[in-house]
């Protein structure tokens, strides 16, 4: 592993403080904004607005251009995690992809169990397509849960008769609840950052006694048939591997156009370490033409401009 990767690992430990107490929810979510938050871009400018109900960071990077949109769900487990904590990587994803971007504050855990996250990502995308989006315009992406959650919304956006946008990007998806991978401990040594307990402790939180194994919870489960092209992307080290791999294979047997990324030696999320780890810029720039080259595929005469890269 090189120098690069390992100051990148050493400071995602960092950003999960652990000791001999339990850390509170609250504690949880400080340290999680401290430690792994970083500001959106210069050349990207932020607003608040609202979505489908819900506080919504909007991002708009100077380079964006068209009727692109992005609709991104952030990580944390259901429990942590907020617009705010991933400005910066939403930021530099759309500013690669030269799209506006909306990041929904949806509700969490505890306060909020399982489905009220799915249905604030529901909500968010509805309120899009109300207001006159063109699915063929709008793509989504997600990280951890936000990547199991942006499944789960477009699986209850079919249910619901509403169309699916051109393309979704999931970055180390959280697609199992029931820890059913096997990732989930023979990856227990490898992962600077989980461990199997943690990611059992925030799914008792979101689902509690509920059916771990529904759909809208555990994608892996669920029948993927008419979702958008969908790129994953996932680091080797990393417990929810088997998350990725699965939900990949899920979609493939679904007949969904699936492209599964497995980065070695790499951390979960580790694209949230752009500018200090080159995979982390790579992976994103994959990300950001996966999501272009979709948008204007379904657009053969679109005016978009190249984006920056």
């Amino acid at each position: 592993m090189s120098r690069q990767q390992r100051d990148a690992l050493d400071a995602m430990l960092r950003s999960v403080p652990r000791g001999e107490t339990p850390l509170t929810v609250e504690e949880q979510r400080g340290g999680f904004a401290a430690g792994v938050g970083r500001p959106a871009p210069d050349d990207v400018v932020t607003r608040r607005t609202v979505l489908g109900g819900r506080p919504t960071l909007e991002l708009e990077p100077a380079n964006a251009s068209g009727r692109g949109r992005l609709l991104y769900l952030h990580g944390g487990g259901y429990v942590i995690g907020s617009p705010d904590t991933h400005a910066g990587l939403v930021g530099e994803l759309a500013r690669r992809a030269g799209l506006r971007a909306l990041s929904v504050d949806y509700r969490l855990a505890p306060e909020h169990p399982f489905p009220a996250a799915v249905d604030d990502g529901l909500a968010a995308y509805r309120e899009l397509l109300e207001a006159g989006t063109d699915p063929r315009d709008l793509v989504m992406a997600g990280d951890s849960a936000g990547g199991g959650l942006s499944i789960a919304t477009l699986l209850a956006a079919r249910e619901a008769g509403l169309p699916q946008p051109a393309a979704l990007v999931v970055f180390s998806p959280w697609a199992d609840l029931t820890l059913g991978g096997a990732s989930i401990r023979s990856k227990e040594d490898a992962d600077p950052i989980f461990t199997e307990a943690d990611v059992r402790a925030y799914a008792d939180l979101y689902v509690g006694a509920g059916d771990r194994a529904h759909p809208l919870a555990s994608p892996v489960f669920g029948d993927l048939t008419g979702l958008p092209p969908l790129l994953v992307q996932v680091g080797a080290n990393e417990v929810l591997l088997d998350d990725a791999v699965r939900l990949a294979g899920r979609a493939g047997a679904d007949d969904v156009e699936v492209t599964l990324e497995v980065r070695p030696g790499l951390p979960h999320v580790f694209q949230h370490h752009y500018g200090r780890l080159d995979e982390a810029d790579a992976a994103l720039d994959r990300a950001a033409r996966f999501l272009t080259g979709h948008l204007d595929a379904g657009r053969p005469d679109s005016d978009r401009l190249e984006p920056v890269r």
